[in-house]
């Protein structure tokens, strides 16, 4: 058991939990820049492995290169690690999946599934912090002694040298295994999530939002187990984190000490930042089949803004799922996608899907030539035009 829990933090994210007080006179004092370790120590042998993955990472297809959002991204990174900033470096990863982690040389990850999932930068901010604050109490270095202390540690990086040299430079396995090499403590988890809260805090965002990234998580979870029975519980991320809804109960105290919900949780400009990348994101999340979790993912983002973008993939989402009564539901919001001048033209070709599967055949076909009249040059055009040919 103790073991797993060493290595099981491959596709974690090491995102909000406890710490050591910070706030001083009301603000978050992080320690001194942390110095290169040894080459000959453990902890220098785990920077040089760490160096030449970050060096395929930065080839990665899976890197997300847009230079403007990953200047915001790392921008709020600097703002929030302050002197530290020089010795981190953010990395956006295209992956759907609620993820983001550091690596004890200073390389973020930041995946796409999590960026999707925030409603504001407050939010962003309160992950950032966390993350912040395993680097800079060094608690990956506590788990490499631990892990020498119990002799995985050649079990360990064993693992981890030949998790890099299987496939093609940055396979997404591979990210996953550079996204969080270390399951942390519960009492690590602990402490950086009070660090990332005190952090937000000192930056003029409200603690509270911390609270609220959980709470939007356990709701996607929630959703899950209604429909498909899997709660998520078997999830390597749930694993080695404290339980997500005493977690958020934690944070909603805390914050009830430090600023509350008083703060500028600057949700315009995050959505301002996203917007060109969201559908992409929404895309990638349909293909995870968690039909649970996107459901409740975009009533939240409707909850937000009620745009047509967000009505076509809730209807997506229910069109793909198939339950009973799926069908109706997806022509329903696929009606209201239609309504709005942002309607992807892609709701044409999914509402004749459904119309030519109920038989509908003239509604099906109406539906499928406004859809080629709006994208005569789509990938799937010349399948459209072949249901277009039935019955003629």
């Amino acid at each position: 058991m103790e073991r797993r829990r060493f290595v099981n933090g491959c596709v974690c994210c090491g995102l909000l939990a406890s710490a050591s007080t910070l706030l001083a006179a009301s603000q978050a004092v992080l320690p001194a820049r942390l110095d290169r370790p040894e080459p000959g120590s453990d902890e220098g042998g785990l920077w040089s492995l760490l160096t030449r993955e970050e060096e395929r990472l930065q080839r990665s297809r899976f890197l997300l290169r847009d230079e403007a959002l990953n200047a915001y991204v790392s921008g709020l990174a600097c703002r929030l690690a302050g002197e530290h900033c020089p010795d981190i470096r953010v990395y956006i990863v295209r992956s759907p999946f609620f993820n983001a982690s550091m690596a004890p040389n200073g390389m973020l990850q930041v995946w796409t599934g999590l960026l999707l999932r925030m409603e504001n930068e407050a939010q962003l901010a309160a992950v950032l912090g966390h993350e912040i604050g395993h680097y800079v109490g060094r608690h990956s270095l506590e788990q490499l002694r631990d892990a020498k202390s119990r002799t995985a540690l050649g079990q360990f990086l064993g693992m981890a040298f030949g998790a890099a040299g299987v496939g093609a430079a940055g396979s997404l396995a591979q990210l996953a295994l550079l996204a969080g090499m270390f399951a942390y403590s519960r009492e690590h988890e602990r402490e950086a999530d009070r660090i990332g809260q005190e952090l937000v805090a000192a930056a003029g965002y409200p603690p509270i939002e911390a609270a609220r990234v959980w709470q939007q998580l356990v709701a996607e979870l929630k959703a899950e187990a209604e429909w498909s029975g899997d709660a998520g519980s078997r999830s390597i991320f749930f694993a080695s984190h404290p339980d997500p809804e005493e977690r958020s109960q934690l944070m909603a105290s805390r914050a009830t000490t430090m600023n509350g919900d008083r703060g500028d949780v600057a949700s315009a400009p995050y959505a301002r930042q996203i917007r060109g990348h969201r559908r992409q994101w929404l895309e990638d999340e349909l293909r995870r089949r968690k039909a649970g979790e996107t459901i409740a993912l975009c009533e939240r983002l409707l909850r937000q803004s009620d745009d047509g973008e967000s009505r076509f993939f809730l209807g997506e989402a229910y069109r793909l799922r198939g339950g009973d009564g799926d069908g109706a539901r997806a022509l329903a919001e696929y009606a209201l996608a239609e309504s709005r001048s942002d309607c992807p033209p892609e709701m044409y070709r999914s509402r004749g899907l459904l119309q030519r599967q109920a038989g509908e055949t003239a509604a099906a076909s109406a539906s499928f030539s406004r859809y080629l009249a709006l994208r005569p040059a789509a990938d799937d055009a010349e399948m459209i035009r072949s249901y277009l040919q039935e019955g003629r």
